[in-house]
């Protein structure tokens, strides 16, 4: 692997001949549209304000996706390459390099979202969005080449699983009955947490949690449509997000840090009510203030 990473390092020696402060930013900001916080935003408008059945299947999709790439990363343990030569790191950056949580997240999500658009302006506008961020990865120094790929195959992968399966798959767990959907959404999360106990771990493994418990619940007791005139739609977006932020922010200063084992019980507890409230806990919020009809 040594002669793979030294090429990708003196690649990304060549595309750094060009780089400044105006570029540097211009690729920060590419590089935040594969970050937490950027799918933060994306979701809560694709679920309160877009298509919220759409919604809850991307972001359990998506959410699985991020846990199999934490465990493959964990289970290679790749080097970045501002470990092997610090002056290339232009971002932040964390935990092992292959493959590319960004680029494999952008697939999936960029890709589940043209399959649903169906339209040749969308595709190529997720094909862009997915080679930017692949590139913005390497060009900031955080990524080989070859994680940025390999990201890029293994979301292609699921992305074609999820096609294939979507249909036939929600039809069998609607036919489940309560507790047997309630057990696998209950013991699928807790089952990741086996191959890992990191704190991207616990992040993944609490939000599909919170997901797809309040999923269950939300498709039997919650009757939500994203329709209504633009005005509820804002205020929705504006009301959930605020007390998403509340959730995201205020406990996370409230509950002791991770590192131990009570935070990181608490640290899986906050992104499970993360999890939940974007799935059930926002839109019966919305029915309560009736700033969002009943679904047909």
């Amino acid at each position: 692997m040594e002669a793979i990473w030294q090429w990708g390092i003196n690649l990304i020696i060549v595309i750094q001949q060009v780089h400044g402060p105006l570029l540097d930013s211009i690729f920060r900001v590419i590089t935040f549209t594969g970050e937490e916080q950027f799918y933060l935003l994306l979701f809560p408008l694709i679920l309160w304000c877009i298509d919220y059945s759409f919604g809850a299947v991307l972001a359990i999709f998506f959410l699985v996706s991020n846990s199999i790439n934490v465990f493959l990363k964990e289970l290679f343990q790749h080097p970045r390459p501002f470990d092997l030569n610090p002056g290339l790191k232009l971002s932040e950056a964390d935990g092992y390099g292959m493959p590319s949580g960004h680029a494999q997240l952008a697939v999936t999500v960029w890709g589940a979202i043209a399959v649903r658009v169906k339209k040749i302006w969308f595709w190529i506008l997720a094909t862009i969005m997915v080679l930017l961020i692949g590139f913005s990865r390497v060009y900031l120094g955080v990524h080989f080449p070859t994680d940025v790929l390999a990201g890029w195959i293994i979301g292609c992968i699921l992305l074609s699983i999820y096609i294939v399966a979507r249909s036939p798959l929600e039809k069998w767990l609607s036919g489940l009955n309560l507790w047997l959907q309630l057990l696998m959404a209950v013991v699928v999360p807790l089952l990741l947490l086996l191959f890992s106990h990191s704190a991207e771990a616990l992040t993944s493994a609490g939000t599909l949690f919170g997901a797809a418990v309040g999923l269950v619940f939300a498709r039997r007791y919650v009757s939500f449509s994203v329709r209504g005139p633009w005005w509820h739609r804002v205020l929705r977006f504006l009301i959930g997000f605020i007390i998403l932020l509340a959730i995201y922010l205020g406990l996370k200063a409230a509950f002791p840090p991770g590192g131990t084992v009570v935070g990181d019980i608490f640290r899986f507890l906050r992104y499970s009510l993360v999890g939940g409230w974007l799935i059930i806990g926002a839109p019966w919020l919305f029915r309560l203030m009736r700033l969002a009809p009943a679904a047909d």
